[in-house]
């Protein structure tokens, strides 16, 4: 049986775990739309944290240089000292770094890390020169995502 002072030593460290989490920058994104495909698919859902800088095969969620209320998941095919160029998987749905130019690293809300739904997909994202993974944002993503 548990002690009072077990009972919150748990609860302490809980609530610790819980703050360590919201401070890393932990967010989910939901990817809309065909420019991340194959890799990711329109209704995968996505765990994105803020991490240091970008590598090249990143998969990033970033904040639209042109609408900025809308977010974007995107490759990160170059880090150049004027920025980053991102890009969609799939080239000929995407609006990307080929319209809009390069992107602030700023404008970066972070690195998709995880897919968990759906849960026959779920799993952590790779890594990769090229293509492999995706990230979504709380509630449904604009078109064009």
């Amino acid at each position: 049986m548990l002690s009072k002072l077990s009972l919150c030593a748990a609860f302490g460290a809980s609530v610790v775990a819980v703050v360590a989490v919201a401070r890393a920058g932990f967010r989910r994104v939901q990817v809309e739309g065909a420019s991340m495909l194959p890799a990711l698919a329109h209704g995968d859902r996505l765990v994105v944290i803020r991490t240091g800088s970008p590598l090249v095969g990143d998969v990033v969620a970033l904040h639209d240089p042109v609408e900025p209320a809308r977010l974007l998941v995107k490759r990160v095919v170059a880090v150049l000292p004027a920025g980053l160029e991102v890009r969609g998987d799939n080239q000929a749905a995407s609006r990307d770094s080929r319209t809009f130019g390069l992107v602030a690293p700023s404008r970066l809300i972070g690195k998709a890390v995880y897919r968990y739904f759906p849960p026959a997909r779920a799993g952590f994202l790779r890594h990769s020169g090229s293509s492999s993974g995706t990230l979504v944002q709380d509630g449904p993503a604009p078109e064009g995502y």
